[in-house]
């Protein structure tokens, strides 16, 4: 058996990578549906810590406790949304205009999102818990500038410049 001829094998390549470049990411609704599976639970979670952690601040009654509290606060929104980003990323560019960009701002808010809590949870983990109204003072400050990097984090949906994208996100039942 002769082997390959290089010409032959370059033009078998440049073959493949053409037909792997007409196959597209998910169509709009494919992936509208994905991202909006993935950011179901993340929404979940975060209401639930955030419940949680109000119930266990009615009856903490430490700074010890509450720095606890706050602390598993933070540190499981941050692990959440990093959950959430990578379960976005992993559904990949939709094909639409401008998927690269959309989805690139899905995954940077989301990370955005967990810094912004990972931040939180370092701020409170470097506070003394004494005095107590020191401390309850200094969460405060924390707390402000994580909603303030929250804020700055979100993603402005108007910017998605996708009608196939927007009707999805507004038809899809798992985007409700």
């Amino acid at each position: 058996m002769r082997p390959a001829r290089p010409l032959a094998l370059l033009a078998l390549l440049a073959l493949a990578a053409s037909l792997a470049g007409c196959t597209g990411g998910p169509g709009a609704r494919a992936w509208a549906a994905s991202v909006c599976t993935t950011l179901e639970p993340w929404r979940t979670e975060i209401s639930s810590l955030t419940s949680r952690t109000q119930q266990q601040m009615e009856t903490a009654t430490t700074p010890g406790q509450a720095k606890e509290n706050l602390m598993r606060l933070f540190g499981g929104a941050a692990d959440a949304s990093e959950r959430a980003r990578a379960g976005v990323a992993k559904a990949g560019v939709p094909d639409v205009d401008d998927g690269a960009r959309i989805a690139d701002g899905f995954t940077g808010s989301l990370a955005a999102t967990r810094d912004a809590y990972a931040r939180a949870k370092q701020g409170i983990q470097g506070l003394a818990t004494a005095p107590a109204q020191t401390f309850y003072e200094q969460v405060g400050r924390v707390v402000e500038q994580m909603q303030t990097d929250y804020q700055a984090s979100s993603l402005d949906t108007s910017n998605l410049n996708s009608d196939e994208l927007k009707e999805a996100f507004d038809e899809l039942p798992e985007c409700r």
